[in-house]
């Protein structure tokens, strides 16, 4: 660990935050070279963080061995240059393994995911995100979605109980429950934006004082990436409004033509600008032929609306 907790808090508090896509090769294994090279290129752009085997990274398809693997390359290439978070979830026991992992591999922090499949009671939930917490040192950032949503006083709750908890990442978008757990809370935690394609709504977030979000464009335009969330924290409403019509809208519209194309587009993407990561594995499938032509003519728009040169 090379950021302390205060340290991780105040990077996830400003600035965008990268999600990389994870390599795997042709027979579907992890690429540690691939995956190597893709982070010192990322890594040279404006990020406040990386959130290594994340969603966009299939956390949810890796082996212990591959989170392993995932979290040390990572480690290895970024430590101290730029805070690193992988991530734990699934069962109880596995996510005290997974936060063991990152831990053991020089990580900065975890992205603490729902629970697999069961349905949760609250106050079950509550012992989940304790257990976890009281199992590490590291700094953890509750990723509230799919069966994993906790209310205003539950969020409350587990900041004056876990004081390794320091962060909330929506994955809702529920503006009305997100506004009532940040004005419950406060500024004890930090809040990021973390619905699929957070960019669409990255407006509404910092209305409500969410300054930044989970970027999974980043892995395909970082440039347009960076220009669209400056443009947004200064206030250029037209540049804002030009990129969202152009690119976010029709990209939300072909992202939601197939079930998991939140993240097999993303590698599509990678692919399109020569940064292949392999295909997703399944059961997500990547896109067809023409989803992808679809997406390319969107990059192109994207970069000139940003002003990118390519």
């Amino acid at each position: 660990m090379n950021f302390t907790h205060q340290q991780l808090s105040a990077a996830l508090n400003d600035g965008l935050l990268s999600f990389p896509v994870t390599d795997f090769d042709t027979q579907g294994d992890f690429d540690q070279s691939n995956y190597q090279a893709r982070l010192e290129w990322l890594k040279q752009y404006d990020v406040s963080a990386l959130f290594v085997a994340g969603g966009t990274g299939e956390f949810f398809s890796l082996t212990n061995d591959e989170l392993s693997a995932v979290t040390k390359t990572a480690a290895q290439v970024c430590g101290g240059e730029v805070p690193i978070l992988s991530s734990a979830g699934k069962s109880v026991r596995e996510a005290i393994e997974h936060a063991r992992i990152g831990e053991e591999n020089g990580v900065d922090g975890l992205l603490l995911m729902p629970p697999y499949l069961t349905e949760c009671p609250e106050d079950g939930l509550i012992e989940y995100v304790a257990a976890v917490c009281d199992s590490t040192s590291l700094g953890i950032v509750l990723y509230n979605r799919a069966n994993g949503q906790l209310n205003a006083q539950a969020v409350k709750a587990l900041a004056q109980r876990c004081p390794n908890l320091i962060g909330f990442k929506d994955g809702v978008g529920n503006m009305q429950a997100l506004n009532s757990i940040i004005k419950t809370v406060g500024d004890r935690l930090v809040y990021i934006g973390g619905v699929p394609t957070a960019e669409i709504i990255a407006e509404a977030y910092l209305s409500i004082g969410v300054n930044t979000y989970s970027s999974a464009v980043f892995n395909f335009v970082p440039e347009a990436a960076l220009a669209f969330y400056r443009a947004l924290r200064a206030g250029d409403k037209a540049a804002v409004d030009t990129m969202v019509r152009d690119f976010y809208v029709p990209l939300v519209a072909l992202r939601d033509r197939k079930k998991g194309y939140a993240v097999s587009l993303i590698k599509a993407g990678a692919a399109l600008i020569d940064k292949p990561a392999g295909a997703a594995r399944a059961p997500l499938v990547m896109p067809t032929e023409e989803h992808t032509q679809q997406l390319k003519e969107l990059i192109d728009i994207f970069n000139q609306r940003a002003g990118i040169r390519t």
